[in-house]
């Protein structure tokens, strides 16, 4: 037999092999489904510290299309809106899916808002100090017409919280090597005004009194670890 026919079968060969070492690595245990089923309407609280949910305004859903992508991609999404004493209002919308493998990844608001018909004013790292704790957020600034809304945001993938697409990237590599797939949330506040640095000091308030209500275990469901 001809080197080179060797050599054409030695390439068969290695390439059946890659392809099947690819397919025996790829993760195949959920971590959703080893531990207790999430639940945002149980998971967020009604009301705690000086906010409930106020019943008076509607929810502002998204466009036919938008809700059809987002069905597809979560198992389960959550979207309220909550008041104060003080009649100021923040809109919370979270996302939860059970697998975040490349097909599912979280949904970003600056995709999404475009999608509506917003402009996108700002984009910019952040964070919120959770009881001495730096979490990592995005802040944007969004328009529609007349109406400014800037908007707080960060994913969970598994237990770690990430800001942007190389992050939770990387994220599903380091479960998926142990062959995990993790699950991925999505949690989005905002308010309605044209200053951006009081609703940012808002929702951040408003992130901070809402974890101090939730229980430690369920509270890393929402924050990370």
């Amino acid at each position: 037999m001809s080197a080179l026919r060797w050599k054409a079968i030695l390439l068969c060969f290695l390439m059946a092999a890659s392809a099947a070492m690819a397919h025996f690595a790829r993760p195949t245990v959920k971590i959703a489904d080893s531990g207790p089923r999430v639940d945002l309407e149980t998971l967020f609280p009604r009301e705690f510290g000086d906010w409930q949910i106020d019943t008076r305004t509607p929810v502002v859903l998204p466009s036919p299309d938008l809700q059809a992508k987002l069905d597809a991609i979560y198992n389960q999404v959550l979207s309220r809106t909550y008041v104060n004493g003080n009649g100021e209002r923040i809109m919370l919308s979270v996302a939860y899916g059970g697998d975040q493998s490349d097909g599912t990844n979280a949904h970003r608001p600056e995709v999404c808002y475009p999608a509506q018909g917003f402009q996108v004013l700002g984009n910019e790292a952040g964070t919120i100090d959770l009881d001495g704790r730096q979490m990592p957020v995005r802040r944007l600034q969004s328009r529609l017409g007349p109406r400014y809304e800037p908007i707080t945001y960060w994913i969970v993938v598994g237990d770690k919280v990430v800001t942007s697409g190389t992050q939770q990237k990387l994220v599903q590599l380091r479960y998926g090597v142990r062959g995990l797939i993790p699950d991925g949330m999505l949690v989005r506040v905002s308010s309605i005004g044209t200053d951006a640095k009081a609703g940012y000091a808002l929702q951040a308030s408003f992130v901070n009194e809402m974890v101090r209500s939730i229980e430690q275990e369920r509270r890393l469901r929402i924050t990370g670890a």
